[in-house]
């Protein structure tokens, strides 16, 4: 049985809290581990949360500052002291390769594991597999910054009453799913599309083009808040969000699930950034994001 859900590593910006750690997600989708933005700790965030190092495919980072990356270096090395069987590949902005560099060798160890440096210059199309394709969009941050969104390929629902009343039955149903048509009778008379799963995850920026793009019609959209609304000109002046902002987007977008996170440790009460979300007009299903919390990519609708 495939799981898709996202596992909370940390939920902090800029510095760790008593209560936060850096951040860290990580994406299980259809036996593959999207890990995001390893900030410092991740490694034992890791471990708490019940997660190998085996379960990691990709490595993804939006932007080189700290809380975003700087567990880059221990996460690397456990996967080669682990000899992960299969390869990993790394996305990252690739303007900041020196920093990946430095990361990936900031200490003596003994590299076993084919760790493939798949860095991102634009928006487009960075993987596709099976099960999903993984694009990119540029943010709006003081450094250069890219957010990424998987897409699941459309499939088809079979609609049992057309079947009966074409007297399709048994192994003529898969069949038809293989061939597209049995007995004059296409696939498109008897199902309908589909629409595959989508899941984006937006790091710190401010408003702009991108955020939309990776936002539309997600089943789930993992975003920060970094700031309350009412503290806004800090938001764009640092470049980042506000809980509002983030609600705004996500009800624009008709997301199904709204994950809030990266939150300023400015702030003691993770309950007014609901709220604020909600306020802007998002109605959906909504989390704000603690540390190892698990949530599930909503089912298909």
């Amino acid at each position: 049985m495939s799981v898709r859900e996202l596992v909370v590593l940390g939920t902090a910006s800029q510095v760790p809290t008593r209560h936060r750690n850096h951040n860290g997600y990580l994406l299980r989708w259809d036996g593959e581990g999207l890990l995001f933005d390893p900030g410092e700790g991740t490694q034992r965030q890791l471990l708490r949360a019940g997660v190998a190092a085996h379960d990691l495919n990709r490595l993804c980072v939006t932007h080189f500052h700290g809380d975003h990356s700087l567990g880059l270096a221990g996460v690397i090395q456990r996967i080669n002291l682990d000899r992960v069987p299969h390869e990993i590949t790394a996305h990252y902005p690739c303007s900041g390769q020196r920093f990946f560099d430095r990361l990936r060798y900031a200490t003596a160890y003994r590299e076993t594991v084919a760790l493939t440096e798949a860095p991102v210059d634009a928006d487009g199309v960075l993987a596709t597999t099976a099960s999903y394709t993984l694009e990119t969009r540029r943010l709006s941050h003081p450094v250069e910054s890219f957010g990424y969104r998987l897409v699941e390929p459309d499939g088809r629902r079979m609609l049992p009453e057309r079947l009966a009343a074409h007297g399709i039955t048994g192994p003529d149903v898969g069949r038809l799913q293989r061939e597209g048509s049995v007995g004059g009778v296409t696939l498109d008379e008897v199902s309908e599309v589909r629409r595959g799963q989508r899941f984006a995850f937006v790091m710190d920026t401010r408003l702009c083009d991108g955020v939309h793009a990776l936002a539309a019609g997600c089943d789930m959209l993992v975003i920060e808040s970094t700031f309350l609304d009412e503290d806004v000109r800090l938001a764009t002046d640092h470049g980042h969000l506000t809980a509002g902002q983030a609600g705004r987007v996500a009800a624009d977008a008709g997301v199904r699930h709204l994950v809030l996170t990266h939150f300023s440790q400015r702030y003691s009460e993770p309950e007014e950034f609901e709220r604020q979300a909600r306020a802007a007009g998002f109605e959906g299903e909504l989390t704000v994001a603690h540390d190892l919390m698990r949530v599930p990519v909503p089912k298909r609708g």
